[in-house]
């Protein structure tokens, strides 16, 4: 992903994504640069519209974005309702306690 990352840091900036480029990122981050996946990735973003790539990326993942986050809102609010609600078990285990 790191490498990806570099790639868009390149195209923010103004520059070419270029091998030396993508490798120069990488090493300033700290992060060992492999020359063949380098290679792949600017091989790969040869002839691709950047800009109108991210564009289409985010609207595609928005509507994907919002289902886990729908999805852990309905699973937390049954969870809370079944908090809510102590089996008999409990209420007579808590009854039984109070009267020693």
């Amino acid at each position: 992903m790191e490498y990806v990352y570099a790639a868009m840091l390149l195209h923010k900036a103004g520059h070419k994504v270029t091998d030396a480029g993508v490798k120069k990122i990488l090493e300033a981050a700290g992060i060992s640069a492999d020359e063949s996946r380098i290679k792949a990735l600017v091989a790969a973003l040869e002839g691709v519209n950047i800009d109108e790539a991210i564009k289409t990326a985010s609207f595609a993942a928005a509507p994907v974005a919002a289902a886990p986050a729908a999805a852990h809102h309905e699973a937390k609010k049954e969870k809370k309702e079944e908090e809510e609600t102590p089996s008999a078990d409990e209420a007579a285990a808590g009854l039984g306690a109070l009267f020693g």
